[in-house]
């Protein structure tokens, strides 16, 4: 049974009590530290959020989640005897984000998304491309230690289609991701109730069939959470309140000494999780704040691109390749003849303007003059052809950035753009993708995608209506 209940599905999110699950049995101490609630009313849809149902007696099958959503336990992590083989599955060097589940988000239902290092999301209007693409962002916004509210400014437009309020009318979404690292893939599962408050009404951190962390919420009256982590040793399991607006996860790693195994396999798993969901920037240039000029400053790229020519600044400064590239990819995506970008400073320090070098004799062209699809086609290329560096963005200052992987999330990313352009901006993110520094996420159009179906090395997620 997943953490979560499936009834939340079409109503208000309800913990589960963890029992024996596809995740693996709870140890009992942590089971003990959660609290106990009566079940829901028979023929209840929509469990409240601050009840748990009665664990079901095993060895019964869980009932009300897709086989598709159960974890699948490493080959290191199963149980003796289990006639499956022991050799150790390969781990990844750096933690990425590699399956990203909406159990109830939007019009997604049980859907289950894995994520390589440059997948496409495709699909008719309304399919819920967007949706896919605004969970994965409010994940990372909660893993860099953002408020519920940060993370979902409109939390109503989260709530499954059809969502039924249960008596108190309650209603919220699920959500979660799977993040493998260097500790192994640790699943990371979330229930939000988003009315009539906002909040965490339910979380679960497991780890091999383990449950390293669980929260729950007994009190409704209160804002806070009843949590129980993984200790080890003489005392097992920790219990204390954590707050209902920041993901507990996240908070863990002020929380865990580090003193015994247990403790540091959940410090190891949450900060797995942590890097990984800070390592990502949003990005969705906006060509109409693109063509004024700017004042200097630090040249790290917003995710308006609004300050593009500032970035431009600095990387022909201090980025002579990754310039020469990206001026490189700009004969292909713009109009008429490109001999290189240039950035126009006035000595006095005013502001910036970037343009495009036309080749001796002729008059450069300011940005400002260019088209909307020419201006989002630079701004994704510079995106992709740079790092965390040139990005405004907080990845984690404690690991080396080499050991970190950026993922780039960009809706519409063939927005105004023409085959041409598309089809440049693949290959670039082709190129950046297949190095492992840089991972894409995108949610593009029929055409992007058609073409991109057959490329090797893109991960397509067709969704349908």
């Amino acid at each position: 049974m997943d953490a979560i209940s499936d009834a939340a599905a079409v109503g208000a999110p309800a913990l589960v009590a963890l029992a024996d699950t596809p995740a693996g049995p709870v140890p009992a101490a942590l089971l003990a530290a959660l609290p106990a609630a009566a079940p829901a009313a028979e023929g209840d849809a929509t469990a409240s959020p601050g009840a748990s149902p009665a664990p079901p007696a095993p060895p019964a099958p869980p009932t009300g989640v897709d086989e598709d959503d159960a974890v699948v336990v490493p080959a290191q992590a199963r149980p003796a005897g289990s006639g499956r083989p022991t050799e150790p599955a390969q781990r990844c060097p750096r933690p990425v984000v590699t399956e990203l589940r909406l159990s109830a988000f939007g019009p997604h239902r049980s859907a289950v998304h894995p994520l390589g290092p440059l997948t496409l999301f495709a699909g008719p209007s309304g399919s819920g491309k967007s949706q896919a693409l605004a969970a994965y962002e409010a994940l990372a916004g909660l893993g860099s230690g953002a408020t519920l509210e940060e993370a979902f400014p409109d939390p109503r437009a989260r709530i499954p289609d059809r969502a039924v309020p249960d008596a108190q009318r309650r209603r919220g979404f699920r959500l979660g991701c799977t993040v493998d690292g260097p500790a192994g893939p640790v699943r990371l599962d979330l229930a939000v109730q988003a009315e009539p408050t906002l909040r965490i009404v339910g979380e679960r951190l497991s780890q091999g069939g383990q449950i390293l962390l669980a929260t729950a919420l007994r009190d409704p009256g209160r804002r806070s959470v009843q949590a129980a982590w993984l200790t080890g040793g003489a005392v097992g399991v920790t219990r204390a309140p954590l707050p209902d607006d920041r993901l507990g996860t996240a908070l863990l790693p002020l929380r865990v000494a580090g003193s015994t195994a247990g403790q540091r396999q959940v410090l190891a798993a949450a900060e797995q999780v942590v890097v990984a969901l800070r390592a990502v920037f949003p990005c969705d240039p906006r060509p109409d704040r693109m063509r004024a000029a700017v004042a200097p400053g630090e040249g790290r790229l917003l995710g308006d691109c609004a300050n593009l020519a500032d970035v431009l600044r600095r990387t022909r400064s201090e980025c002579g390749t990754r310039h020469a590239l990206l001026a490189e990819a700009a004969r292909t995506g713009c109009a008429g003849s490109v001999a290189g970008l240039d950035v126009r400073a006035p000595a006095g320090g005013g502001p910036v303007e970037a343009v495009l070098d036309r080749g001796p004799g002729r008059p450069a062209t300011e940005l400002a003059r260019l088209g909307a699809g020419e201006l989002r086609f630079l701004a994704l290329a510079l995106v992709l052809l740079t790092g965390p560096g040139v990005l405004a963005m907080d990845p984690a200052a404690e690991l080396l950035s080499a050991r970190q992987a950026l993922t780039v999330l960009a809706d519409d990313f063939d927005r105004g753009l023409d085959g041409r352009q598309s089809a440049e901006l693949l290959r670039l993110a082709l190129l950046s993708c297949g190095r492992g520094h840089i991972r894409l996420v995108a949610a593009v159009g029929e055409g992007t995608a058609a073409a991109a179906r057959d490329l090797p090395g893109v991960a397509m997620v067709d969704l349908r209506a």
